[in-house]
């Protein structure tokens, strides 16, 4: 079974504004909202993937990052490990560099259910999160 090493950045401005780009129609997990981010080449960190695919798909650099979580999820014909980072330090205003459509959302607004499933916990993470900051 194919497996895949994926960093995923949570870009959060200082209104606590999620940054998410729609998936292209003709990708595995097509429609669905995503965090920006991509496979992790051979001899890259996952924190050095995550600055390479945050500025090829939304034109930031990122500065600080911090690992927020690993999770693994198993498809029925693949499985990924998601490396997820949170970045709230960068240059550049985010936009989608390869088309995509994009928006922001309120941290707490986040919805499980219009991202790819392997992304429900750390939804749930970060609208936990934000509800404690509240």
């Amino acid at each position: 079974m194919k497996h895949l090493n994926i960093a995923v950045g949570i870009i959060r401005n200082s209104q606590q504004e999620i940054f998410i780009t729609r998936r292209a129609v003709d990708s595995h997990m097509a429609g669905f909202w995503e965090f920006p981010g991509g496979k992790i080449e051979l001899g890259e960190t996952p924190e050095q993937a995550l600055r390479r695919e945050l500025t090829e798909e939304t034109g930031i650099v990122a500065h600080h990052v911090q690992l927020l979580e690993i999770l693994e999820h198993r498809f029925s014909d693949r499985v990924v490990t998601l490396h997820f980072y949170l970045a709230e330090d960068w240059d550049g205003e985010p936009y989608g560099r390869e088309g995509q459509p994009i928006r922001w959302v309120k941290q707490i607004d986040l919805r499980a259910e219009e991202f790819p499933e392997a992304n429900a916990r750390i939804i749930e993470l970060l609208v936990a999160q934000a509800g404690v900051a509240q």
